[in-house]
């Protein structure tokens, strides 16, 4: 069965609070539930006053969308799939917020390297990979390392229960760690330190 036929995706609250999505066709793509996105974003706002969102291993953008909605002046979208950028980029469209975003076809760590190189941070970057196919101790020190987390920022880290994440990395607090039935646990730091 297409999940496209299942699975209805839409942004929770904010401006466009109630906006359905277009999700990635086959299944390649795991998006992020109505019930998590609501009790993650409870958690770190739930609503912003500005600032930069990196939607990392983004899919149809539906978290960064979210991040938007709820007071991000900007978001940035990366993923390494046509199909998921050819989505983010409708999604983008319908919504009528190309002028707050871009959207980027390349390797996450690639493109975390780039960024670092020219000298970007970012107040909320969400993590959000296929299950048990990336080393998330390595997303997470390298963007310590880069400095792409801004003071006060927040790293959303989505990921299967059982995969190895670590809870102490050096500049950032463990702010919150919640599991979602069987399938989902959601791990949560804040930057405390800055290299500036």
């Amino acid at each position: 069965m297409n999940l496209n036929e299942v699975f209805i995706l839409r942004v929770i609250a904010g401006i466009f609070g109630g906006r359905k999505l277009k999700i990635v066709s086959g299944t390649q793509t795991r998006p992020t539930t109505d019930r998590i996105k609501e009790s993650v974003f409870q958690m770190m706002g739930p609503f912003f006053r500005g600032g930069i969102c990196l939607d990392l291993f983004a899919g149809s953008g539906s978290l960064g969308i979210e991040a938007l909605s709820r007071g991000f002046s900007e978001a940035v979208f990366i993923d390494r799939s046509k199909k998921a950028i050819q989505t983010i980029r409708e999604n983008i469209q319908m919504l009528g917020i190309e002028d707050r975003t871009q959207v980027v076809q390349r390797d996450a760590l690639r493109y975390l390297h780039i960024a670092g190189e020219k000298k970007q941070s970012f107040d909320l970057i969400l993590l959000d990979p296929p299950y048990k196919r990336m080393d998330y101790e390595k997303l997470i020190q390298t963007i310590q390392k880069l400095d792409l987390l801004k003071a006060g920022g927040f790293l959303y880290c989505e990921h299967d229960p059982n995969e190895e994440i670590p809870l102490h990395v050096e500049g950032f607090t463990l702010y919150r760690q919640t599991a979602y039935g069987q399938t989902t646990k959601v791990t949560i730091y804040q930057q405390t330190t800055s290299k500036e």
